[in-house]
């Protein structure tokens, strides 16, 4: 079998540009200098043996005053540190953020993002090639519950208008990908959801449908692209090339509370990373990317430890991954909080003046040499 990325290990250069919850518009591609040290990051990455990476294009960045014109001076030079470094890109078109003047609930927005799309698309294959493989819309499930709760664009504020908003958004992806092939035939897809485990509080047990309930949402946005739900999206088994997930720590959590299951305890609850992994297989049988994991400070390390060995086990027990992505690459700070950074990256972004701890400008990336150590280990175990 042909692989079908540069390397199984990718390295993930966060994105985001939606507007947070201050209604200040984001770009955290800025926000942690990877925009201004584009062809260093990449070699940094390359130097790790990372040759395969995820980037965003993101509309909002491309378009800040309007829908109508798009400036792709910055995905170009991505384009160009990308073939200068010898880097595979998976680019996500979509990573939460519209232009001002465009809704997601619009009724032309569909037909907006896809024009969108095109455009990437053309550029691309210009640039780049054919081939090229796309992410549309980053995190659909996550997007439309963002929106219904309040945490992005203002929030619609309740849970039909989210999946109303989330019916919206894969039907643009969709539109997208149609249009996507029109300028690159050989264009492939990545849909990238999270993938979460929900329990009842051990005190209401009587929560354990509402909890497993919950559970099942998750699959909601792979089963309206692949024409198993709201087959009146448009959606058909050929749009999965491959899903991605994204999991982290505090994915796992008791319904009604909001309690994490911590992972740093051991809570028995927790369900194991192979499992989620196998069960995604059995419901789709299409290949896997795990598309964003992460710890912070200094339990990187032991995270990639855990969840490396469950994505070893799940491949053991028949289920095809073809890539795992740590994501960041390069430290972020908290979407609404930017004096806060995760310590969550390969590399910690530090300020001009060697401040680590709210680096305003980063000028400098520090390995975090434990994590590093652990992704080297598991370079020569997980050979694919």
């Amino acid at each position: 079998m042909q692989r079908p990325f540069a390397t199984f290990w990718m390295a993930g250069f966060e994105g985001a540009d939606h507007t947070d919850v201050h209604g200040h518009p984001l770009d955290m591609v800025s926000v942690t200098g990877h925009a201004s040290q584009l062809d260093a990051d990449y070699r940094r990455a390359a130097s790790l043996g990372l040759r395969t990476v995820r980037e965003s294009v993101g509309w909002r960045v491309c378009a800040p005053q309007t829908w109508r014109h798009c400036d792709f001076t910055r995905l170009q030079h991505a384009v160009g540190a990308a073939a200068a470094n010898g880097m595979q890109v998976l680019w996500s078109v979509m990573h939460y953020g519209t232009p001002p003047d465009v809704q997601v609930t619009d009724p032309d927005f569909a037909d907006r993002f896809a024009d969108f799309a095109a455009q990437v698309a053309r550029h691309l294959h210009q640039h780049s090639g054919p081939g090229q493989i796309y992410n549309p819309i980053n995190e659909i499930g996550f997007l439309a519950w963002a929106m219904a709760s309040g945490q992005i664009l203002g929030g619609v504020c309740s849970e039909r208008d989210g999946y109303v908003v989330k019916s919206q958004l894969v039907r643009a992806s969709l539109r997208a990908m149609q249009a996507i092939r029109a300028e690159d035939p050989a264009a492939r897809f990545v849909h990238i959801e999270p993938l979460i485990h929900v329990v009842a509080p051990r005190d209401q047990p009587a929560l354990a449908q509402a909890a497993a309930d919950f559970c099942g949402y998750q699959w909601q946005v792979w089963d309206m692209l692949s024409g198993r739900h709201a087959a009146e999206l448009g959606g058909s088994p050929a749009a999965l090339d491959w899903i991605g997930v994204n999991h982290y720590h505090d994915a796992q959590w008791e319904i009604g509370t909001g309690a994490r299951l911590d992972w740093h305890d051991g809570d028995v609850r927790r369900r194991p990373f192979a499992s989620l992994l196998n069960e995604t297989w059995q419901r789709y049988g299409v290949p896997i990317i795990v598309a964003e994991t992460s710890h912070v400070g200094q339990g990187r390390a032991r995270w990639l430890h855990d969840i490396a060995a469950q994505t070893e086990l799940a491949m053991q027990h028949g289920v095809r991954i073809d890539g795992l992505c740590l994501y960041p690459a390069v430290d972020r700070p908290d979407w609404n909080d930017h004096t806060h950074w995760h310590r969550s990256g390969l590399w910690d972004a530090i300020g001009p003046h060697g401040d680590e701890t709210a680096p305003a400008a980063p000028a400098e990336r520090r390995l975090a040499t434990a994590y590093v150590d652990a992704l080297r280990l598991w370079q020569q175990r997980l050979r694919v």
